[in-house]
């Protein structure tokens, strides 16, 4: 009975033991996904920021600048993609918009960005762009790997439509979250008009025919929850401004925009109870799970050796039996 035991005991030991690396290095990449049809939006702020006037051509400052940015799954894309790319692809059409103390448009830029529903990496496929312009993307963007490391990453940056070194600068707490810190600074560079002007009439095109150009610098910050990927938090030191040409009336250059850009509370605190809720997820099936068998397996694969020895032992010795006496002969 107990060697029929430690032999069941023996295959469940095995079972588990082999169960803990497929659950960590094969179910983990194809379960470990970003959902094809997921929605979010975020609301940030620069508060007491620096705003260009267009009707007066001047910059002034104003109470408060609000950028509201949605990221929303395009599945029927996503599928067809699917088909010729070999795997798991999330598209998402995203809109950064901004807007005044008025409520009125400041400026709009679309974005379609494929790519790897597990890995992040991006995906090259028919319809990438920003606003409107076909790009070809290198690094990441919005969302960092799975099990973020402590190193620097491939950034990619919007208005620029340029790739630039993010890097790892630290680990912190954040509301109870240990996060990665990772800062990337984006110096003055040239960038397009948006295809969307704030003035109505007013078109890139006519803008370029005065010789102004448009010329961005920022440094974005990333708070970064590393089970996940995830951003917990973000801002921007954002700089915009107009230079040259006969739009600034002879001045050489003029402060479109200038804000520190953080997330507002409310979203703060959202993002981090679904961070907190997703990173339990991914941590079962990379950590909890996979060394719980582990254990498990040896617990059991000893169970059965001891199962197996003590059906080994000779058992105790049989009593000693008189003997009948034998007979005298005379």
């Amino acid at each position: 009975m107990r060697r029929k035991a430690s032999l069941v005991l023996l295959a469940f030991a095995v079972f588990f033991a082999a169960l803990s690396p497929l659950l960590r290095w094969y179910a983990f990449p194809r379960l470990a996904k970003i959902p094809a049809n997921q929605y979010q939006a975020v609301v940030l702020e620069a508060r007491n920021a620096t705003l260009l006037d267009y009707g007066t051509m001047k910059a002034r400052t104003v109470p408060k600048v609000t950028i509201v940015q949605t990221l929303k799954g395009d599945v029927a894309a996503a599928r067809r993609i699917d088909r010729t790319a070999g795997r798991d692809v999330v598209v998402w059409d995203g809109l950064s918009y901004v807007q005044g103390p008025d409520g009125k448009m400041v400026s709009q830029i679309p974005e379609r960005y494929i790519f790897d529903a597990h890995s992040q990496a991006p995906v090259h496929a028919s319809g990438e762009m920003v606003d409107g312009d076909p790009v070809k993307r290198t690094g990441i963007e919005f969302k960092f790997p799975f099990l973020t490391q402590k190193r620097d990453y491939e950034y990619f940056d919007a208005q620029t439509r340029t790739t630039n070194p993010i890097h790892y600068k630290g680990t912190q707490d954040f509301r109870g979250l240990k996060v990665y810190y990772f800062e990337q600074t984006i110096p003055w560079t040239q960038v397009r008009f948006p295809k969307v002007m704030p003035v109505k009439g007013i078109t890139p095109q006519s803008v370029a025919k005065t010789g102004t150009t448009r010329w961005y610098t920022t440094v974005r910050r990333f708070w970064v929850e590393p089970v996940t990927g995830a951003p917990v938090y973000g801002e921007e030191i954002h700089k915009e401004e107009l230079r040259g040409g006969t739009l600034l009336g002879g001045r050489d250059k003029v402060t479109a925009f200038a804000g520190h850009v953080k997330m507002r509370e409310d979203y703060i605190r959202h993002t981090v109870a679904l961070v907190k809720s997703n990173r339990t997820l991914v941590l079962l099936m990379t950590s909890y799970l996979p060394w719980g068998f582990l254990v498990l397996g040896t617990l059991l694969l000893a169970l059965a050796l001891w199962l197996e020895a003590r059906s080994r032992r000779p058992g105790d010795p049989e009593p000693a039996t008189e003997r009948a006496p034998e007979p005298v002969s005379a």
